[in-house]
């Protein structure tokens, strides 16, 4: 957060009407408490805009993993359905994995380069549960960020909101005070 001081207002400092012009300082520049207040608030604005951006780079990543997940799943689960129910754990199928399937399983540890594999029906049965149980994972963890997320864009829309009504009222009141100075 910025540094903000209060200026001590001594006599020197009232101009003729008795009012001090700037009684605050930020970052050196003197301001009036109207002026401190819209800075504070876009400030505050800013702070949750720079929470945002990390939190929404990282929810994109995770979706990335996701879909890489998704795409190996749906190549395990179609190997595992072309296995006869009553077939052995040590009966073998070949299994296709994509660019991205092979990402998604080297994501939870499991080096498969992309292509044609022949697999056992347990290994085949091992790598659905456990691509399975890290898209759980990943599900639960996206849930809590995107509320979080919402949480973080409620703030930044009513911290801007703020701003602008501040900034408005400040206008309103300036030019009202001016109006009356000039009857």
């Amino acid at each position: 957060m910025t540094d903000i001081e209060r200026i001590n207002v001594g006599s020197e400092r009232l101009c003729s009407w008795g009012i001090v012009a700037n009684d605050y300082k930020m970052n050196s520049a003197e301001l009036d408490f109207q002026d401190l207040i819209v800075k504070v608030a876009k400030n505050r604005a800013l702070t949750v805009e720079g929470e945002i951006n990390p939190l929404s780079t990282r929810i994109r990543a995770r979706n990335k993993i996701l879909d890489e997940l998704g795409e190996a799943l749906a190549a395990l689960s179609a190997t595992q359905a072309a296995f006869a129910s009553d077939s052995s754990g040590d009966d073998k199928k070949t299994v296709s994995f994509s660019a991205a399937a092979s990402q998604g399983l080297a994501a939870i540890g499991e080096n498969y380069s992309s292509g044609d594999h022949e697999v056992k029906k347990k290994e085949v049965e091992r790598l659905v549960q456990l691509v399975k149980s890290k898209i759980d994972g990943f599900n639960n963890q996206s849930q809590t960020d995107m509320s979080r997320l919402q949480g973080l864009v409620d703030k930044r829309d009513q911290s801007f909101s703020t701003a602008t009504d501040l900034m408005t009222n400040v206008s309103d009141t300036r030019g009202t005070l001016i109006q009356n100075l000039g009857t």
